[in-house]
Order: C-alpha cells, then sequence, then structure tokens
C-alpha cells in the first residue's frame, strides 16, 4: 500500500481533508522518515513538525477507535483496509458516514423515483447513516459520493485542499526564500498554472513561523484608483495599514512637496514597519493589472525595487519581505534595470509531469490511473494538454464525476463543445485582438516541424502559454492547441 492508498482510506473516516502540513507528515512518516528529516527537507521547525505528528496520531486514534502512533499507523490503515475490502464483499448493504448523509439520501431517493426504481429501504433520521440496498444502485452510489468528495476547478487551489499537487522543489525553495529578512519572490507564469495558489501557501507558511502577512491584489482595486499614482499609493498604503490593524495615519506622512513615492516610502518606514513587532510578507497578486496603466507601473515597479536593496543597508527594511504575483501574458515593454522583476529568486511555475499527473489523476479516485497500465492511460491526456495544471484539473474533476470517458474527452477536448471550450474561446479573443499575433501561431499550428518567429512575437506567444521554443523555431505547446487553433485561424 502507498502513502496515496492510506490517505484515500483515511479520508473515508475524516470528516475533512488533513490540512497542507498534516499531510506532509503522513506522507513523510510513511516513507520512514524522522520528525527532524521532515523538518530539513520541508523548511519547518522541527520542535513544530513534532507537535503536528503528535496531534496527528491522536486525531487518528480518536477516528480510528485504537490507539496509532507513528510506528503503528501504516499496519493499522492497511487492517482498516481489508477489513472494508471484506465487508464490501460479504454484504449487498453499504453503510453512508458523512456530515451530509440526509442531502445525499434525498439525492438518491429522487433518482429512484425518476427512473422508477426501488426506494430506499431504511432511513433513520436520528443518526448520520442510512442503509441502501445496492444491486441496480451500486452505479449510482459511485457517482454521487464521488462528486460530494470532488472539488469544483474554479480559482486557486484552497490552501487546505487535498487536490493541490506540489511541483518540487519549487515549495521548498519558496518557504526557504520567504524566511530570509527582506527577501523577494517573483511567481511568474502564464494564467491558470498555480500561481496564486502557490502564494497562499507561502503565506501560510509565513503564518505558521509567527510572521504577519498581508495580501493585497490589484484585481480588486476599483479603477479610479489608477487615476494617478498618488491615489494608487495611498489606497496601498490603506490597505497595508488595514490588514495589520494599524491606525490610518496617511496625512501625517503625505507631502506633495517631496512627492507620492517617497512620502509613500516614509508612511512604510517610519510608520508601518515602526508599529510592527514581528516580520511582514507583503504579498502583491495579479499585478499584471498594473501594466495597462504605464504611468503608474514606471513608478511603482521600481520602488518596490528600492524596498527590496533598501533591506541591504537599512536594519528596518529587513522586516519586510516581498511576494509579487503576475501572469505573463501582458507584455510591456518595462526598462530591465527599473523594474524589479530581475531581482530575487525568480519563480516560473512549470506544467505537470507525468507523474504529478498521475498523483492528480489518483486524488480523483480515477483507479484507472493505478501503476504501469495508469501511466499509459495518461499518455495521450498528457500529450493533448500538456500537463497544464488547470486543464488537467478539469479533466480530473469531469473524469471523477463520471460525465464522461477519457476517450470523449479527448476527442471532443479541441472543439466548441469540449469541456475546455472557455479556456480556449479566451485565448481566441485575445489573438483576433492582435491580428499580427493571430498570423503568426497560424503558420506554427499548421507546421510540421515548427517555425522560426520574429522574436518579439515568439516572446508574446510563449508567454501567453500557447508556443514552446525551441531553438529558433516555434512549436504549439500541446495538441490541444494545434487542433483547435489550426480550426479557428482558418
Amino acid at each position: 500500500m502507498s502513502a496515496e492508498e492510506g490517505l484515500v482510506i483515511l479520508d473515508t473516516f475524516l470528516k475533512k481533508s488533513l490540512n497542507e502540513v498534516q499531510e506532509l507528515v503522513f506522507r513523510k512518516a510513511w516513507e520512514g522518515q524522522t520528525y527532524s528529516e521532515i523538518a530539513e527537507t520541508s523548511g519547518y521547525d522541527a520542535n513544530y513538525i513534532k507537535d503536528v505528528g503528535s496531534k496527528l496520531w491522536k486525531l487518528l486514534s480518536q477516528i480510528l477507535d485504537e490507539e496509532v502512533t507513528k510506528s503503528n499507523f501504516r499496519s493499522v490503515l492497511r487492517r482498516r483496509s481489508r477489513r472494508t475490502d471484506s465487508a464490501e464483499s460479504q454484504s449487498s448493504v453499504f453503510q453512508i458516514k458523512s456530515q451530509n448523509a440526509q442531502a445525499v439520501l434525498r439525492n438518491y431517493q429522487q433518482l429512484s423515483k425518476e427512473r422508477g426504481e426501488p426506494e430506499i429501504i431504511s432511513e433513520n433520521r436520528g443518526i448520520s447513516s442510512f442503509s441502501l440496498e445496492t444491486r441496480e444502485l451500486e452505479p449510482k452510489k459511485s457517482l454521487i459520493l464521488n462528486s460530494d468528495f470532488l472539488e469544483i476547478p474554479s480559482g486557486s487551489v484552497p490552501l487546505n485542499s487535498y487536490f493541490y499537487v506540489e511541483r518540487p522543489p519549487i515549495e521548498e525553495r519558496t518557504y526557504a526564500e520567504i524566511n530570509k529578512p527582506g527577501s523577494l519572490i517573483r511567481i511568474k507564469s502564464p494564467s491558470q498554472m498555480g500561481k496564486t495558489s502557490l502564494m497562499h501557501r507561502i503565506l501560510g507558511y509565513a503564518r505558521q513561523t509567527g510572521v504577519q502577512t498581508v495580501l493585497i491584489s490589484l484585481q480588486r482595486a476599483d479603477s479610479q484608483v489608477f487615476t494617478s499614482l498618488e491615489k494608487f499609493l495611498r489606497w496601498f498604503c490603506a490597505n497595508v495599514s488595514r490588514q495589520l490593524n494599524l491606525e490610518l495615519r496617511l496625512d501625517d506622512y503625505w507631502d506633495e512637496d517631496i512627492g507620492s513615492k517617497v512620502s509613500c516610502t516614509l508612511y512604510l518606514q517610519g510608520y508601518v514597519l515602526q508599529q510592527i513587532d514581528s516580520p511582514i510578507v507583503l504579498a502583491l497578486d495579479e499585478v499584471n493589472r498594473i501594466f495597462e496603466y504605464p504611468e503608474i507601473c514606471s513608478d511603482f515597479l521600481p520602488l518596490l525595487r528600492s524596498w527590496y536593496e533598501d533591506a541591504s543597508e537599512l536594519e528596518i527594511w529587513r522586516k519586510l519581505r516581498l511576494v509579487v504575483v503576475h501572469a505573463t501574458e501582458a507584455y510591456i515593454p518595462l526598462d530591465i534595470n527599473q523594474s524589479p522583476f530581475n531581482v530575487g529568486l525568480a519563480i516560473n511555475l512549470s506544467e505537470f509531469s507525468l507523474e504529478q499527473m498521475q498523483d492528480l489523476a489518483l486524488r480523483h479516485r480515477l483507479d484507472w490511473a493505478k501503476d504501469e497500465a495508469g501511466v499509459k492511460n495518461l499518455a495521450p491526456l498528457l500529450a493533448m494538454i500538456g500537463g497544464h495544471p488547470y486543464l488537467a484539473r478539469i479533466a480530473f474533476y469531469n473524469l471523477g464525476c463520471q460525465e464522461l470517458t477519457l476517450e470523449q474527452l479527448l476527442e471532443e477536448a479541441p472543439t466548441i463543445a469540449g469541456i475546455y471550450s472557455n479556456h480556449l474561446r479566451h485565448h481566441l479573443a485575445n489573438l483576433q485582438g492582435h491580428p499580427e499575433l493571430a498570423a503568426s501561431l497560424k503558420s506554427v499550428v499548421t507546421s510540421v516541424e515548427g517555425v522560426p518567429l520574429e522574436a518579439i512575437a515568439a516572446y508574446k506567444l510563449e508567454s501567453m502559454g500557447l508556443v514552446k521554443l525551441k531553438g529558433n523555431r516555434a512549436i504549439p505547446r500541446c495538441e490541444l492547441y494545434r487542433l483547435y487553433f489550426r480550426e479557428q485561424l482558418n
């Protein structure tokens, strides 16, 4: 039995999934690592990991109603697995235990009524379980239970989600970097590659180490905020103050004679950083929004860079740690020597490997993805979507809900009726606003061996995530884009 299978068994007893650190300890302990080794490889404090482990075994002991320790938890879960398998093979009645049991029961009753099938035998509204006669209802049991378990892929992956797949060594590198005084982490990639999900995990890790965090998403700013640099910087400082529960004292530090950038810097240095005893992690999400306003962008990005550089000379600025997140679709001719995008730790999120795709498939309880046979089954999907994290989540969610087969998914994927239609239509709309890029991409998707492109066009299409560059030639990022755009751009 693998750690993944152990987690699946454990999930049937838990009311909610383990959090990220609990799952980390579970996986590493399954591999036989000590608490010290887990702490060393994950970047956490050893005492903290030991405390998480101790509480985890106590939690499992309560849930499984027997003593669970770090040394015996594997054998406990193996025994539970055999017991469950035996019970399922000998009985045609199964027990469903969950907080929403009555809701699932009503779904069954409605389905049975609509399809003229046998009604549920018994119901006891006083307990959180009920019995059903299976026979012909067995396929629907799998469908309804898995749909309830699965997580609709929308936006970032929640911090405690069972469906977040790590991409080593990215997480470990960012956790180690955010521990450094005055650090700056830049996370960039095309849209829907997992930037915001990673950012939330960096902030979660920082909070666990006793650091205060501030998250500012530029996507939430009103349009009027971007009408001038002064309005934008005052909005920025107000957000920082509110999230740190500090009294707003902008007027005490703002001076039009010295300008907005100096006023903003003095406000953070002379007030915010002085008032807060602990370090602060300031995360800026959707920074690409500011690219739409060149006058503000050309002042604000160098300002971030100056704060990072001040940390090497002024102790007070070492309390500030920055995380800057932006999509690469937005191309803007920034002066590389004035922007913050050539300093700090650069993280460019990659696609999932075949192994990571298999991991995500198994988290969606897709048994056909197991072992070597599963690798072969997943290979066509990897070729179709190129390991794109969001596209993989959509695929496995739909497959887990049994709404379509893998063969149907692959056949319909590049069409306007497929599950990726919204994603593809978004890219098509962007291309239609830039005819020169559409023409360049058309030459790529209609070529067998790839084509050389003009440098700026190649950079933009690669930044949009539509092509890969091999030497001087561009090829489609994946088969999905080749098939869809070859049809649409004609």
